[in-house]
């Protein structure tokens, strides 16, 4: 089968890939459609350490074809978005409803495919950049039917992360405002999370003049090209200031526009060594800086839910998807996407 396969070097479409039958507690999903993330552009450039050779992709939507033993909520023919979050279960954090922090869900890459005969890694449990692919039956969820997979598909992340950043992590209220620092994928979805939690004044910020259209179809209230003159707007400074791009400089932007118990909430991911500054005194006035993995999300009720605000129309799903590229196309979509083209580039099977 075909495949996106980094081998360390470079990321290229390879076919001869071969993907092992589900084991108990697994699901066999034949991908339809994914979404190409900066995460997967992250491992090719080494943002991002990850071993190779592996199949990329962790956005992804498609139908089951196959399960293991012990798998009851879905079964052959149903459609599924996949997450990322293969957690156990049974630890304490799991139990605790945080299943983004348990320990079996982080660093533990396995392989499941082959090619060649060599084991092949699959990236963040998931590798949706391939025809097919085994996960945990827990990353996988059913949806309607009457939701496309190519919209489908980019739930598993962006949307989990963007809109979970801001129900979950931020809990943003009715009447707060709200600075999104880049409005790529993930800050779209932050703005759209924003505007469902009731935010009063959703102000975006991107260098790029081009991308105020799609931010105040996402409910941006304001849009600016630098955070210059976001204190013009809220002189007082932000409740909430989320940061989407992983840039130290713009860390530090958001949290000095923070107002009295405001909140700075990290989602881009600078590389991993990166260290960021900022003056101590800022926040004692209650203020706080989060670190926010995968939108603080449990995906199996959170997707149920995004599926049902689609559905209500008050979820944008199908405006995220800015192009569709046959999974040949792979390196113009990661072109497109690396230059900030479009918001998301979904490939599809």
């Amino acid at each position: 089968m075909r495949g996106v396969l980094f081998d360390g070097e470079r990321a290229e479409v390879v076919d001869g890939l071969e993907v092992r039958a589900p084991g108990p507690g697994e699901v066999l999903v034949a991908i339809a459609a994914a979404g190409l993330c900066h995460s997967d552009l992250s491992v090719v450039d080494g943002t991002i350490p990850f071993p190779a050779p592996v199949v990329l992709g962790h956005e992804g939507a498609g139908v089951v074809e196959a399960v293991g033993a012990g798998v009851t909520h879905v079964a052959p023919g149903d459609h599924v978005a996949l997450s990322t979050l293969a957690n156990c279960g049974a630890c304490p954090d799991c139990d605790r409803g945080r299943p983004t922090m348990c320990r079996q869900a982080i660093g533990r890459p396995e392989r499941p495919f082959t090619r060649d005969g060599r084991p092949v890694f699959q990236f963040a449990a998931n590798s949706a950049f391939a025809e097919r692919t085994v996960v945990k039956a827990v990353q996988a969820v059913r949806i309607p039917r009457e939701l496309p997979l190519t919209s489908a598909a980019l739930i598993g992340c962006g949307v989990l992360t963007g809109v979970g950043a801001v129900l979950n992590r931020a809990r943003v209220d009715r009447g707060d405002t709200v600075v999104v620092i880049g409005t790529g994928g993930i800050g779209l979805n932050v703005i759209q999370g924003a505007r469902i939690a009731g935010a009063l004044r959703i102000v975006a910020v991107d260098a790029n003049p081009a991308k105020e259209e799609a931010a105040r179809l996402f409910g941006a209230t304001d849009f600016l090209t630098s955070t210059e003159k976001v204190r013009e707007l809220l002189p007082h400074g932000a409740d909430h200031a989320f940061e989407c791009v992983g840039r130290v400089e713009l860390i530090r932007q958001a949290i000095d526009l923070l107002d009295r118990h405001g909140q700075a909430i990290l989602l881009g991911v600078p590389p991993a060594t990166a260290e960021a500054s900022f003056r101590v005194s800022t926040l004692y006035l209650d203020k706080s800086v989060l670190g926010c993995r995968y939108g603080s999300s449990r995906p199996q009720r959170d997707i149920a839910l995004y599926a049902d605000l689609y559905r209500e129309k008050r979820l944008l799903l199908d405006e995220l998807v800015t192009r569709t590229y046959p999974v040949e196309d792979f390196e113009k979509a990661a072109e497109d996407a690396a230059a900030g083209r479009v918001a998301r580039a979904v490939l599809t099977f």
